[in-house]
């Protein structure tokens, strides 16, 4: 069985931290969320993995590299301009070749051990992962057949729902997928979607099975979810002290202190990970908290945040919470008189004065 993951998205949704970076390689508890998707493929035994990129090709690859770290043999497939998820199952045909293949967003975050998801699939040409969802208008959502064991529709973001369950971005498929991803014709947006691929499968008699996701799964495309996701991985964080912490800083619950990094005379209170290299100096680190790598947090509080790497924060004054600061961003008071907020900010941006 092989993995196909779909790195090619532009991020829009998290821009300005997008402009710059892949969406798929923004950190989560201080771990790039394309991580999680390699590792859950590798922890079911799935080594041969494709990664379908776009304009941010080149960060990817220089981020995973050959798979090597993983155990697994990596192969880049380049998507010119996106055309849909039905559309990198077409240009991945080659690599897939006559195989099953595990399909998996780039930028999904789930508590699944993916083994459960591939069971009991015997005589179905694909397999979709459904989760519950309060608000199914907003999603894909799938209609079941009366006895519940089989998928007969799929509706996408449907102003009646046909029941609660929406697609969760993952797939397993056999090789009929192939039939039906050069049957099916663009949608409106001029994308060939992968739901009309599986309708394609559905009326042509073939079987989809599903599984419901049984833990949590977070979109991280947005600033909310990827702050909630941060949250859910800092939870089952191991405590580990391999940084340096002087005598009158505290350290309460559960926190990792990464090889290099330095907390003089503050308090962190977990769940916090703190990463290789960053200072946090007369400051207050609170819960749910991921300071990245380099990063430097003086007199100053923050919690429920993500600083990535080479982040600074000095002086800033009321508590940070609730925030995504970019690479190399920096939050200070200078001092000037007249006392006043002054503003160095790119396309996209957000800022609450709240």
């Amino acid at each position: 069985m092989k993995g196909l993951i779909l790195a090619g998205g532009s991020g829009t949704r998290l821009r300005p931290i997008t402009h710059t970076s892949a969406k798929q390689l923004v950190p989560v508890a201080n771990k790039p969320i394309l991580y999680f998707v390699l590792e859950n493929l590798v922890d079911a035994e799935i080594i041969e993995i494709a990664i379908v990129v776009g304009d941010t090709a080149d960060e990817i690859k220089a981020a995973v590299g050959d798979g090597s770290r993983w155990g697994a043999q990596v192969t880049y497939i380049a998507q010119d301009a996106p055309r849909g998820l039905a559309h990198c199952v077409f240009i991945a045909a080659e690599f897939l070749g006559d195989d099953d293949f595990v399909m998996y967003l780039g930028d999904n975050l789930l508590q699944q051990d993916l083994r459960e998801f591939l069971g009991g699939r015997e005589g179905a040409a694909a397999q979709i992962l459904l989760c519950r969802v309060p608000d199914p208008q907003r999603f894909g959502v799938a209609e079941l057949s009366q006895d519940r064991t089989t998928v007969v529709r799929l509706v996408e973001k449907p102003v009646v729902p046909p029941s609660d369950l929406a697609l969760t971005g993952v797939y397993l498929f056999d090789k009929t997928i192939h039939e039906a991803v050069r049957a099916i014709a663009p949608s409106a947006r001029g994308e060939l979607e992968i739901t009309d691929a599986i309708q394609w499968l559905i009326d042509q008699g073939h079987t989809v099975h599903w599984r419901q996701l049984e833990g949590w799964w977070i979109d991280t495309g947005k600033l909310t979810p990827l702050l909630e996701a941060n949250r859910l991985v800092l939870e089952t964080l191991e405590p580990r002290i391999d940084g340096k912490v002087d005598e009158a800083s505290r350290i309460e619950g559960r926190v990792v202190i990464e090889r290099g990094a330095e907390v003089v005379n503050s308090t962190v209170r977990g769940p916090v990970v703190i990463g290789a290299g960053a200072r946090v100096v007369d400051s207050y680190v609170g819960p749910f908290t991921a300071v990245g790598p380099d990063c430097e947090i003086t007199h100053s509080e923050i919690d429920h945040s993500v600083v990535l790497e080479g982040g600074r924060i000095t002086d800033a004054g009321d508590r940070i919470v609730d925030s995504l600061i970019g690479k190399h961003a920096e939050i200070f008071r200078s001092g000037q008189r007249p006392r006043a907020t002054r503003l160095l900010l790119g396309d996209h941006s957000q800022v609450d004065l709240a």
